[in-house]
């Protein structure tokens, strides 16, 4: 489920018409079209409402396009991903988003009308458990690997990363890592370039980061592979940026009822009674946005988990902040909890 485009059916030579134009167009579900000069590189955009208009004013079918076309064209700088400017071009209705290299060449060609953002992060799935609370179903198939509707848990990710245009994706195997390698493969069919990490030993929810040698983003997304959540990471990862926070922590509120009435007591003395309270908690949902400069406090090839790192943070008074869920969450780890999962999909498909 790639959402960055093949090149061909979307672009088109300057020198061509207007008849060529609608021709490509009438076969380009996006009604856009890139127009390359004869070095490749990006001049303008011309929609099919811009040569209806050259229509109706008379002019001929056979006129040059680079009449019509519209050469102040709105792009992105590869490797400059501009939160603001991707909202700005979504609430204007433009469907395809170009970005150019410094020579102006196009590198990718995103669709708007399903990609939700061009996050700057990269992303760590964990799934080398064994998932042993659901036995028997994970004794020859790996928990992330177990259907929702006509697909895998962690396809459910994969394919929100590829919404949110994270591309670099490294997962994190050991238990029957071949099955979860054969099935996702090198990630092309998602958008993505999917890498993975095998642990000869567990690492904990968070100790296989080490194992990646250079990541490119000052941002890493680190999750479990078998949550099932619709969680907005553009507004997850904003919100981590807005605060200035060194580590982000997805979380879904759990609530726990008191059965009895509950005293408030200062020293030795009573001082109110709540009847039958309810309180309501922030839990972590297993998703952390975390800058990668931190990962060089975590030691190699050790079993170390997310809390162990947030520890360390606290000591050393850097800024933990939180961003709590407003859709969905499911953690399917217990049968109640697939079965919950499938049972909420089938709304979704």
């Amino acid at each position: 489920m790639s959402y960055k485009l093949e090149f061909e059916k979307y672009v088109i030579s300057e020198t061509c018409t207007l008849l060529q134009a609608l021709e490509k167009l009438n076969a380009n579900d996006k009604l856009t079209l890139i127009v390359l000069n004869s070095n490749g590189e990006v001049v303008g955009t011309i929609t099919d409402g811009d040569i209806r208009r050259g229509i109706l004013k008379g002019t001929s079918l056979e006129s040059p396009i680079s009449t019509f076309m519209h050469g102040n064209f709105i792009f992105l700088k590869n490797g400059q991903p501009d939160l603001a400017l991707i909202d700005s071009i979504r609430k204007n209705n433009i469907r395809l988003l170009p970005v150019l290299n410094n020579e102006r060449k196009l590198v990718k060609l995103f669709d708007l009308t399903r990609q939700k953002s061009l996050l700057p992060v990269e992303a760590v799935l964990m799934a080398g458990g064994k998932g042993e609370r659901l036995r028997p179903l994970t004794e020859k198939t790996p928990k992330p690997l177990l259907k929702l509707g006509n697909k895998a848990i962690i396809e459910y990710n994969i394919n929100n990363l590829s919404k949110f245009g994270i591309e670099n994706v490294y997962i994190s195997v050991k238990y029957l890592a071949d099955q979860i390698i054969d099935y996702l493969g090198n990630g092309e069919k998602y958008g993505l370039n999917i890498q993975y990490i095998r642990e000869d030993e567990p690492l904990g929810t968070l100790g296989a980061v080490t194992l990646v040698d250079n990541y490119e983003s000052d941002t890493v997304l680190v999750m479990n592979s078998d949550l099932f959540t619709n969680l907005n990471l553009e507004e997850f990862y904003k919100h981590y940026l807005e605060v200035g926070a060194d580590m982000a922590i997805a979380s879904f509120p759990y609530v726990v009822s008191v059965p009895y009435g509950v005293l408030n007591i200062d020293n030795s003395s009573v001082t109110s009674v709540a009847e039958k309270p309810t309180y309501t908690y922030h839990a972590s949902a297993g998703m952390y946005l975390i800058k990668k400069e931190y990962f060089n406090l975590i030691p190699r090839n050790t079993f170390y988990n997310a809390t162990d790192l947030m520890d360390l943070l606290f000591s050393m008074q850097k800024k933990i902040t939180y961003f709590p869920i407003v859709g969905y969450w499911i953690d399917i780890g217990k049968p109640d909890d697939y079965k919950k999962a499938q049972e909420y999909v089938k709304y979704l498909e």
